[in-house]
């Protein structure tokens, strides 16, 4: 390790001594004392990652390694933030000028002294996601594209497209073939072209955009050598944090900075990569051994989050991917209870038995803070939603809306409201801003028109005599047509309505305006399999509008708790937290793992992460839950089998409960005698509740 005579001005010089061997466990410390030349250290879910990253930083510095000869690339603002200041509190002073932060942070660090080597001034600006849009817009309308037409894919659209393309450095052509199939093929020309402009356009206004800190970063490596040569030889040491989901662009940022001394350290775990569709490569991980030569591998596999019981089904579900590094997490912290599997008759019971549960911990002493509902896809947590409300207890959502109120799904209720009042305004309007050529001032002359009329019928009647020009003539057509339609109630009305308005051009609309317009349709077709429980329409929006905030009678058992609130939360925005009590909602195949993979097996291996990832996120108490019935508008009634997560798993890494009709009661099955598997689908014993729970065999689903 080559050392330096420190001036004080750079670094802190206090007689400072940290204990090693007391602060680490033995894995962190090899990595810490010995972590010289190109090392991958594998570390698993809640190994202390972060504690071994601030340890090698300060003992770096502690040897006399100069902090500007120091690189530490995170992937968010407050994971650098976090670091940079646990470095400050162990070294009791601060290293000044240690690089730390973002890969874009460090980019744009270093493109201001290099911009005009590409042809760029130093004091370009930065474009956030809006002044990108903006600027898309320019570049469309000075390409007389019809962006503002509502079925031609909007800017924000186009640029997921060029964004995703640019950080897998794939073509416009393969990115839209491959991730963006709902696009009309015919596009991808005009796509590309926009694309060619809007680069040429933010070359000349001086500009770059989020995704241009890294294209341009390592344009300027590749093809300056004396840049690189300069870089290289100035970061000694480089560290990365979360490497499995760096992209194609960044591995090879840290390949060329990292030329001259080899000193890269990278810490990830490959059972944690599930970022694919930000176009993380997870090969970065998995091949980081082959593209630097003489690597060190370190295993960091003790836990100190979760218990032995929630890690051993951890360990043996990950197991079973093929493309993994062999390893195995260790509990540190005392023996618990077994992971709950817990099958219920459909989504409401489900939801029913997770709020009771709830309850009873709350009674028991926990708090709601320490509690969280994972969820692959957003659609599972409609009937979940409108229970806790029900139950007056509050949550928070995270990685994304509230169900119910997401745009699409209040799109598509705007019209149910108007079957049900046809005296609403704002659904009028909310309506009529979807259709081409209207916009603020039209959907206002608009209902100035139909609210004189007496009835919907009327109203409807009134829209085919409205006169405009000729988008605004066809736009009122097709709502006169859909609205006749929806006039005409029959059995499954709502679901048979919801059904019609995504065929009558919102399907259309969605992928014209969303970049998830698959997981948008999913949602509606997933409100009209659940609407078809519904006779009533006002009950259904009842249950709806109530869904936003419920405030009926205190539920016993409930204690007032203003201060605090569980967590709903996709396991994609989970990673990285933990809690006491976790439910995994949803566990049936074809939800979870999601249906994609009937078209793409090989992605089953991601969504085997994604369950690693929900599981070892609980710390005490894990509850797997799955509807045995679904019902499709579609198809019917239908029986699902239990996710092949669980399937795959040997019984007796869980403990199966019992439920009874309501879901309001519930006991651990001690029932030993499972020899007959009797249950669900046995003529001669119908389901009635959660009595089957244990007696069923998983693959007789």
């Amino acid at each position: 390790m080559k050392k330096y005579n420190l001036k004080k001005e750079d670094v802190c010089l206090d007689n400072f001594k940290i204990d090693y061997q007391k602060e680490l466990n033995k894995e962190q410390l090899e990595v810490v004392l010995h972590g010289e030349g190109p090392c991958l250290v594998l570390a698993g879910a809640g190994s202390g990652k972060t504690r071994t990253l601030v340890y090698r930083v300060a003992y770096l510095i502690e040897k006399g390694v100069n902090p500007k000869n120091i690189l530490l690339l995170t992937f968010t603002n407050k994971a650098a933030k976090e670091m940079l200041n646990r470095v400050e509190v162990l070294l009791k002073c601060q290293p000044k000028g240690l690089w730390g932060g973002t890969f874009h942070h460090v980019g744009n660090a270093t493109l201001r002294r290099y911009a005009k080597v590409l042809g760029y001034n130093s004091n370009f600006n930065i474009l956030d996601r809006e002044d990108s849009i903006n600027l898309l817009k320019v570049v469309m309308g000075e390409g007389n594209i019809p962006y503002k037409d509502k079925y031609f894919p909007k800017p924000k659209v186009i640029l997921s497209v060029i964004s995703f393309a640019a950080n897998s450095q794939q073509s416009i052509k393969k990115v839209i073939e491959e991730k963006y199939s709902f696009l009309d093929p015919q596009l991808i020309p005009v796509i590309e072209a926009i694309n060619k402009g809007y680069q040429d356009k933010k070359l000349k206004t001086n500009v770059m955009d989020f995704d241009d800190l890294l294209n341009n970063w390592l344009k300027l490596l590749q093809q300056d050598k004396k840049i690189k040569e300069k870089l290289a030889t100035q970061f000694q040491y480089i560290l990365v944090d979360e490497y499995q989901d760096t992209n194609h662009i960044q591995s090879q940022i840290i390949y060329e900075l990292g030329s001259v001394h080899k000193n890269v350290l990278v810490v990830g775990d490959d059972c944690q990569s599930i970022y694919s569709f930000r176009a993380a490569d997870i090969n970065n991980i998995l091949d980081f051994p082959k593209h630097y030569k003489k690597t060190k591998v370190y295993k960091i596999e003790q836990n100190y989050r979760s218990s032995p019981e929630i890690l051993e089904l951890a360990n043996e579900s990950i197991k079973h991917n093929k493309n993994q590094y062999d390893k195995e997490l260790e509990a540190v912290i005392e023996s618990k209870q077994k992971p709950a599997l817990v099958a219920l008759k459909d989504s409401d019971q489900q939801a029913q038995f997770i709020a009771q549960r709830i309850l009873e911990l709350q009674e028991e002493g926990a708090s709601l803070n320490d509690v969280a509902i994972l969820f692959r896809s957003s659609f599972q947590v409609m009937a979940m939603e409108l229970e806790l409300n029900k139950r007056n207890i509050p949550y928070q959502m995270r990685g994304g809306m509230r169900f119910f109120e997401q745009a699409h799904i209040k799109d598509v209720v705007a019209y149910l409201k108007l079957i049900s009042n046809y005296q609403d305004e704002l659904s009028w309007k909310r309506i009529l801003l979807l259709y081409d050529g209207i916009g603020n001032s039209t959907a206002d002359k608009v209902w100035q028109e139909i609210s004189q009329t007496k009835n919907l019928k009327s109203a409807v009647e009134r829209l085919g005599q409205i006169p405009g020009g000729k988008k605004i003539i066809n736009s009122l057509e097709k709502l006169n047509g859909l609205l006749n339609y929806l006039l005409k109630k029959n059995k499954n009305f709502i679901a048979t309505a919801i059904n019609q308005i995504l065929k009558a051009d919102y399907e259309t609309y969605l992928k014209a305006n969303f970049d998830n317009a698959k997981d948008r349709i999913e949602d509606l077709n997933q409100l009209a399999n659940f609407a078809t429980q519904y006779e009533k329409l006002e009950d259904f929006l009842s249950d709806v509008t109530l869904s936003e905030g419920f405030k009926g009678e205190r539920v016993e058992g409930y204690q007032e708790a203003p201060d605090e609130s569980l967590v709903l939360s996709t396991i994609h925005q989970a990673k990285g937290l933990e809690w006491k009590y976790v439910f995994v909602i949803g566990l049936a195949e074809g939800q979870f793992p999601h249906y994609k993979i009937y078209d793409h097996p090989e992605e089953i291996e991601e969504e085997r992460r994604l369950f690693y990832v929900a599981v070892t996120r609980a710390k005490e108490e894990l509850y797997l839950t799955y509807p045995i019935i679904s019902f499709s508008f579609a198809t019917g009634e239908s029986i699902n089998k239990p996710s092949s997560f669980i399937s795959e798993l040997d019984d007796s890494l869980f403990e199966p409960w019992q439920v009874n009709e309501d879901g309001q009661n519930y006991e651990e099955d001690d029932d030993d005698d499972n020899s007959d598997y009797e249950g669900y689908g046995n003529e001669d014993q119908p389901f009635s509740g959660g009595e089957f729970l244990k007696t069923v065999r998983y693959d007789d689903l």
